[in-house]
């Protein structure tokens, strides 16, 4: 959900035999993990399916199955909290204003609401984009009623963003979300993390859908070079078969000297730590709808969606055992 557009390398995910400690349909306590044994020096590179691997123990910090309504136990927040110290990302704002609601850099022609935020007016509009049936999370994104347009702003869509900002933040371990993938014109849905100091980059983009390019999710990391200001990116897109009709898992695993990213706990691709990714970050997931600068995204049209349901099982984290 990063404010500039991506030049990614594309590659095909192919499964692999998982690990039955790993059994990817489940949310264990204590979970293994196979990682590259390989030194991995300064690049950022798929992982093979010959690659050697060596297992990473870790025990799990956080977790939310859906069996509630998200915002009942207070784990999540329905906007962004504020405090970003990169002003152009308007991650945060005044009370009320759209500045929590949306990243604005990114073209984005959705905002995101829950049932007491009043837009511009000081009374809850009663808008609630999350839904939950039989333990699975829906964020919904819908066209915004002609009679409240005006009070949101002129938003295309109202759609929702959870992010565990102030309430749970983690500095290395395994981030993951299960879920299914919805596509269509101007959709973009994601999972990722920001640094809870406030700072951009670092920015991990654990899954970011495509939307006009079905099947198609994107895994990138962000960072900046100190001495020169400049944002470097590098990520890759995988084809994974049926993510809208099937739940898959994707995740990401941020140890001291390697980040690397999982399909189905398999990993996939890594890259060296870079520079900056120095304080505990925090998990969004969100359902955007349009975007100026993701590719195979698009602006929402006649032939986007009315309504559109992000899907997720579950969401949860680890920290590694050694750590």
């Amino acid at each position: 959900m990063r404010p500039h557009a991506l030049a990614l390398i594309g590659c095909l995910f192919t499964a692999m035999p998982a690990f039955p400690q790993s059994d990817p349909t489940l949310a264990l306590a204590a979970l293994t993990l196979q990682v590259p044994a390989r030194a991995l020096g300064d690049q950022c590179r798929k992982i093979e399916a010959d690659d050697p691997l060596v297992p990473v123990s870790l025990h799990r910090t956080f977790h939310d199955d859906f069996d509630v309504h998200p915002l009942v136990e207070a784990r999540w927040v329905p906007h962004y909290a504020g405090g970003a110290a990169w002003p152009q990302s308007r991650y945060w704002g005044g009370e009320g204003s759209d500045f929590k609601r949306k990243t604005s850099y990114n073209g984005e022609q959705q905002i995101y609401v829950d049932s007491v935020y009043g837009g511009r007016g000081t009374v809850p509009l009663g808008l609630d984009p999350f839904r939950v049936r039989g333990g699975i999370l829906s964020i919904i994104a819908s066209r915004t009623p002609p009679d409240l347009r005006s009070l949101l702003f002129n938003n295309e869509y109202i759609s929702g963003i959870l992010t565990t900002q102030s309430k749970f933040t983690q500095k290395y371990g395994y981030f993951e979300m299960r879920s299914k993938i919805p596509a269509g014109v101007g959709v973009w849905p994601a999972f990722w993390m920001l640094a809870d100091d406030g700072g951009w980059p670092p920015e991990i983009d654990i899954m970011e859908g495509r939307g006009q390019q079905h099947d198609n999710i994107v895994m990138t990391t962000h960072w900046r070079i100190p001495a020169t200001g400049r944002v470097e990116r590098c990520g890759f897109d995988f084809m994974v078969a049926d993510t809208r009709s099937e739940f898959h898992n994707y995740g990401v695993l941020w140890q001291r000297d390697r980040i690397i990213y999982f399909i189905d706990r398999q990993p996939v691709s890594e890259i060296k730590v870079p520079v900056g990714f120095d304080a505990p970050m925090y998990m969004i997931v969100n359902l955007a709808m349009g975007s100026k600068t993701m590719e195979g995204v698009g602006f929402v049209d006649g032939l986007s969606p009315n309504v559109v349901e992000f899907e997720i099982d579950r969401i949860s984290a680890y920290q590694i055992d050694a750590y």
